[in-house]
């Protein structure tokens, strides 16, 4: 089944299965018996702009016809994971430290104290060598301890998780409760997407003036949180949760990495692989001299060597790889969907005339049968009988409620681009911060995670200026026009 076939699925009335062949299409009733394995959406074929037993092309532009979008599917969701490997996985996350705590602590011993100390300071007089090997040695050491401790407790008490529904904290009780009684629970509970146009947390979405969204301009839904997905949101089957800029699950650093601890996470990686190239040139060192006296190679030092080398390797490719994706303003999830295809619900004059290059959707949305939710008429037919001051405050009235109406193009990028992408330096600005104490120590947060903008939650590149102009929308401004409606 491709997109567009999973689509239309999802468009059916609840308790009916569409299948699309090249033909024809048949609706069978389902029994209670029957097992719905995906969820369905309230909406009926009426609400659906083409009938559903049609061929559908892409709304979007020719030059996406051919878009891999609409070759293959793919879920925003993560792979479903069981129970038991959940519990596995955290448990191993609380493990790993611990024994990470243990190889640093070899580590320490191995290159300050016994190749450092009573090596190179006491049996062969090289005092300044060990002097500035353990200044070396303990100033990254420092630094990779701040960096792991800040980046812990973030994973810890700010993973970066979406906050669940009322009814999904309600569902999560009555589970536990179910848990706790030995009554059986069921692993995963899909629910269909919301088409209420009240659905609560969607005017979080329209109140800004772009998001990511779906083919009918709705923003993405997550079923199992029961709530809608916020831009570059994830879900973790790990911990149940929907996480911000999710990247990935590192049992290293006990828990999730997500936006609130990728910056502390590069950091973090980068002194680590600085201590083990110090650990590695100290055993290495002392290796070399015992050799030249023909002394042989001590235990101990082939032992660092093997642990500096494998964590040093590891190190500094975490590095590489993380700082990558800070300058590509990408994460881990994101490398592993490089043919997704992202529409923007970009907001546009309620005026705009129709296109047919792209649709159009306008927010508060309107229920089946109603017309647009505008209160004219109800100030129109106050004004027939106030004077002439009530007359000119109901007008006002009625052109701000009729402001608060926001229409949005939904465009579509071509696969593989990134609308978030800034340019090198602001990306990796984004993510580590404006100055370069920020980029050294484990400051503040990632700038990318504050949320306060009402343009979008995340900050859009020049993708979407080039989106406007292949649909013919540039030069258009949204708020000069409304003020411009407003004045009039």
């Amino acid at each position: 089944m491709t997109v567009v076939e999973s689509d239309l699925a999802d468009l059916a009335k609840p308790g009916t299965v569409i299948t699309t062949a090249g033909t024809a299409n048949a609706a069978t009733q389902t029994t209670e018996d029957e097992i719905i394995t995906r969820p369905r959406s309230a909406r009926t074929q009426s609400d659906y702009p083409h009938p559903l037993n049609a061929s559908i092309e892409p709304p979007a532009s020719p030059q996406f016809s051919h878009s891999s979008i609409w070759s293959f599917p793919w879920s925003d969701e993560m792979l479903e994971t069981s129970t038991s490997n959940r519990r596995s996985t955290r448990w191993i996350a609380r493990g790993l430290p611990l024994l990470g705590l243990a190889l640093v602590a070899y580590a320490i011993y191995n290159a300050i104290v016994y190749c450092c100390v009573q090596d190179f300071m006491q049996k062969r007089g090289k005092t300044a060598v060990g002097v500035v090997l353990i200044a070396l040695c303990s100033i990254f050491l420092l630094l990779m301890v701040a960096t792991y401790i800040r980046c812990y407790v973030t994973i810890q008490y700010n993973p970066g998780f979406v906050p669940w529904t009322a009814e999904r904290e309600a569902l999560e009780q009555e589970r536990n409760q179910r848990a706790s009684n030995g009554a059986e629970v069921e692993t995963r509970s899909w629910a269909p997407r919301d088409d209420e146009p009240d659905s609560p947390g969607l005017e979080a979405f329209y109140s800004k003036d772009i998001f990511v969204c779906e083919l009918d301009g709705l923003p993405k839904w997550c079923s199992e949180c029961r709530n809608w997905k916020p831009d570059r949101a994830h879900h973790s089957t790990e911990y149940n949760y929907c996480v911000y800029k999710m990247d990935h699950v590192c049992p290293w650093m006990g828990g999730i990495i997500s936006e609130t601890s990728f910056n502390f996470f590069i950091q973090f990686c980068f002194y680590c692989a600085c201590f083990c190239i110090i650990i590695i040139s100290t055993n290495g060192y002392l290796t070399s001299l015992r050799l030249q006296e023909d002394k042989g190679i001590d235990a101990r030092l082939i032992v660092g060597l093997a642990l500096g080398g494998l964590f040093g390797l590891f190190t500094i490719t975490m590095t590489y790889t993380a700082l990558r994706f800070a300058f590509q303003n990408i994460t881990n999830v994101d490398l592993y969907r490089k043919s997704q295809t992202f529409r923007l619900a970009v907001r546009i004059p309620t005026d705009t005339p129709p296109n047919d290059r792209f649709n159009t959707v306008t927010y508060p949305l309107e229920r089946p049968g109603e017309g647009p939710r505008a209160p004219d008429a109800a100030h129109t037919s106050g004004m027939t009988q106030a004077n002439g001051a009530a007359s000119a405050r109901a007008s006002a009235m009625a052109a701000r409620d009729q402001q608060a109406r926001r229409t949005f193009a939904i465009l579509q990028a071509e696969p593989g681009e990134n609308p978030w992408h800034l340019g090198y330096l602001q990306n990796f600005k984004s993510v580590m911060g404006d100055s370069i104490i920020e980029w050294l120590l484990p400051i503040r947060h990632s700038p990318c995670s504050r949320h306060d903008s009402m343009v979008s939650d995340y900050q859009f590149g020049p993708l979407v200026e080039e989106l406007k102009r292949r649909y013919g929308l540039e030069g258009i401004d949204p708020e000069k026009r409304a003020a411009a409606m407003t004045s009039n």
